[in-house]
């Protein structure tokens, strides 16, 4: 269980409050890249409780800034994008990517120079801009997770948005013991997709976890004992405070995948969801091979960045795939996980929580986000952002139970690892 007072401070993250004062010290993955045009229409995106507008401009250059014009406060959202700025369609008052005011319509005499709105830097990154909302003193280096170093046909990246607070999704997320239990198929060859009830993940037993805590966050082990003689080991990064890097699964060794759990405001979270291969270019099934979810146009509307499968139909439950074929009778896994996390309602109540040693990488989460935050308000670094993190890479095998298998996965999951 969590206090009352504790998780208002982990759950709350508009400006001013202290965790997402921590937030605000990362870069946030805040549009796909395909969504900014160049002289293109500009899209309204909310993060961490601040509605913002970005665009992208004749020459190319990314601008994030505070929606709202700050003449007459009506959303730059009606704008003009042209001639390398966003101009308010009420006074004509322009703003350049550093909002900067350039022009004034509406001005006999313009003051432009004496207007500046917020502005927030942002970069282009493997698929995806990335936005900066925190001190300028305190800019971390731009992101560099593998995954976006890798050429485009490597890689697979989507979002949808979720309607509960982020860090109920993510400790959905960064709990193991769940997934063969909630995405399991119940039979071979079911006619709705589900973790194969014959694979390793859920002939295993019941996982043992094991966390050890980084300058990052931590890496994280499910071994699961298989028989008498073997044992399934997956091994995962928790990256502070919103990423999970995880293990494509077995057989698939170049392969890794992982979410990010960015707050839209202390109610919604947006879902990113990565796939990638480090060796070959993804086949034409291989994005989302574990019916996830989160393809666009198939589970997620492409404008709105919604799920098809929601609370007002249920998520489409069909009862009868869930007395014979899959665990839940909800098609997509992470379907199910928003299920699940969605009715929690917008913040659960972790003081009514009952946790036991499987929920381990949630307890260390919120110890370290708690630490992180602690550090930021005493003057000090957001954890992880003074280091590289493009050597990081999950790790999962079938091992003899002899074997140690944190030597064998470690120095796959991180080379620097001591």
């Amino acid at each position: 269980m969590l206090s009352s007072d504790i998780n208002e401070l982990l759950t709350r993250v508009g400006p001013g409050t202290p965790m997402g004062n921590m937030m605000r010290r990362y870069w946030i993955p805040a549009l796909l890249s395909w969504e900014l045009e160049t002289d293109g229409d500009p899209v309204r995106t909310r993060l961490l409780g601040e509605d913002l507008i970005a665009f992208r401009d004749t020459s190319g250059r990314v601008g994030v800034l505070d929606e709202y014009c700050p003449h007459r406060l009506t959303s730059l959202w009606l704008g003009r994008n042209e001639h390398d700025g966003i101009r308010c369609v009420y006074h004509g008052w322009k703003f350049d990517v550093t909002g900067q005011c350039v022009d004034q319509m509406n001005e006999p005499n313009s003051f432009s120079e004496k207007v500046k709105t917020t502005s927030y830097p942002a970069v282009d990154r493997g698929g995806v801009i990335w936005v900066y909302m925190g001190p300028p003193e305190s800019q971390p280096i731009a992101p560099d997770f593998e995954w976006t170093q890798v050429p485009e046909s490597y890689r697979s990246v989507t979002k949808v948005i979720e309607d509960c607070n982020w860090l109920q999704a993510l400790e959905g997320g960064i709990d193991t013991s769940h997934a063969p239990v909630m995405h399991r198929a119940l039979r071979e060859n079911p006619a709705h997709p589900g973790i194969p009830v014959g694979g390793p993940f859920v002939k295993g037993d019941a996982p043992d976890l094991h966390v050890e805590v980084t300058d990052y966050g931590y890496r994280y082990f499910g071994v699961r004992k298989l028989g008498d003689d073997e044992q399934y080991v997956r091994g995962y990064h928790y990256v502070i405070p919103w990423t999970q890097i995880r293990p494509g699964g077995p057989g698939r060794d170049s392969q890794t995948n992982g979410h990010y759990w960015v707050p839209i405001d202390g109610g919604h979270c947006i879902v990113w969801n990565f796939y990638y291969d480090y060796d070959h270019p993804l086949s034409e099934n291989a994005p989302d091979a574990q019916d996830t979810g989160n393809t666009f146009g198939v589970d997620v509307d492409i404008k709105t960045f919604r799920s098809f499968r929601n609370r007002s139909n249920d998520w489409m439950i069909d009862r009868q795939v869930q007395r014979t074929d899959t665990f839940t009778g909800i098609l997509g896994v992470n379907t199910q996980d928003r299920a699940a996390q969605e009715l929690m309602g917008p913040i659960v109540d972790r003081s009514r929580e009952h946790l036991g040693p499987a929920d381990k990488a949630i307890i260390t989460a919120r110890q370290l986000l708690q630490k992180g935050v602690n550090a930021v308000m005493d003057g000090g670094h957001a954890p992880g952002t003074q280091r590289s993190l493009g050597n990081l890479r999950s790790a999962d095998a079938v091992l003899p139970l002899t074997t140690d298998w944190h030597d064998a996965l470690v120095p796959r999951m991180d080379p620097d690892a001591n």
